[in-house]
């Protein structure tokens, strides 16, 4: 993940809001509720959605798992799209995913809000082909299949990779395909690149000798978020709950910067990756927490007009309607 001044310690967080929804985009129908006591914050339960080697790797390696007002109930999602699908159908309260992700979920009017951000590098978003292929550039995709995460932060850059060189999805027949299937797919070749974000990358690499002939940079915008179902965010108990967690994940962020390798450590043993592939992912860029600001919802749009423009994506998002700066002040004062 991705950050900058060493943390010291958790400030304690008031349990009532500090900023209400709406900022830069509130239209997300959400409700604001009132502050809740200590004492039925401590009867809530919180479930998140996570990722291997995600949220609770990175909290439980930051410190800051110890002290929770209120209990988690983590739950495993291979990719942010099912994530954020339990999140719209509240089997889920709130989780962290990748700059695509949130678009399809838009496109489908789910009952989601994004409420927290971050940015990181980019150079771990890659397209990689076999190291024994013959292809050298995007333009050598022209017709190949590639594999991806259907509306995952690799689907987008796939499609931002192609249109800067003229092509579009249409040039290239996409296998859709979760991560873990991704890679035996493609290290037994049967598909000619694989479009996938780090730790994958680093393991592609570093493990199967995986060659990228196109990264994130110069296309991809590094955003992360944390993003939070709407029935959550309307419930007094899991609001207070939600703004304490994205504080802690914000805080966390900043800790995993300034220790590399305690992180790379602990996301090896948390995924079973070799600490040679966390290393050389950490070393791709922590993300490091950032305002949800108009200039995010800015890049955010221009990626979702993209997808529509492709015909990827029935009609126009409104990027802006799904984002909720309620907990701001309070990330705010987090970021240092």
């Amino acid at each position: 993940m991705r950050l900058r001044k060493a943390f010291t310690a958790l400030a304690v967080l008031s349990l009532g809001l500090t900023a209400c929804g709406g900022g830069a985009g509130g239209g997300t129908g959400a409700s604001v509720p009132g502050p809740v006591s200590a004492a039925d914050l401590a009867k809530v339960t919180l479930k998140v959605g996570d990722q291997k080697g995600g949220s609770h790797a990175l909290l439980k390696a930051a410190g800051l798992l110890d002290d929770t007002p209120y209990k988690i109930e983590w739950s495993t999602f291979t990719s942010g799209p099912p994530l954020l699908e339990a999140a719209s159908a509240g089997a889920i309260d709130i989780g962290g995913v990748g700059n695509t992700p949130p678009i399809f979920s838009a496109a489908a009017n789910a009952k989601i809000s994004l409420v927290s951000a971050a940015h990181g590098g980019v150079a771990g978003d890659a397209l990689l082909v076999p190291h024994d292929s013959p292809l050298r550039s995007v333009a050598d995709l022209k017709g190949k299949t590639i594999g991806v995460a259907k509306g995952s932060s690799a689907h987008g850059q796939v499609l931002l990779n192609l249109r800067k060189i003229g092509l579009s999805t249409k040039d290239v027949k996409l296998s859709y395909l979760q991560p873990a299937d991704a890679y035996s797919a493609f290290t037994q070749h049967q598909i000619d690149a694989w479009a996938v974000w780090d730790p994958y990358t680093a393991q592609a690499e570093l493990e199967a000798g995986a060659k990228p002939i196109a990264t994130g940079e110069g296309t991809a915008n590094g955003y992360t978020f944390e993003v939070a179902g709407n029935s959550a965010l309307s419930d007094a108990g899991k609001n207070a709950a939600i703004k304490d967690y994205v504080v802690r994940i914000a805080k966390a962020e900043r800790w995993a910067d300034t220790h590399h390798d305690q992180w790379a450590q602990a996301w090896a043993a948390d995924t079973g990756l070799s600490p040679q592939v966390t290393q050389a992912a950490v070393a791709n860029g922590p993300d490091l927490p950032v305002s949800l600001d108009d200039q995010v919802i800015a890049s955010e749009q221009e990626l979702a007009d993209a997808f529509s423009d492709e015909k990827v994506l029935p009609g126009k998002v409104d990027f802006a309607k799904f984002v909720d700066n309620r907990y701001a002040a309070d990330l705010t004062a987090a970021r240092g």
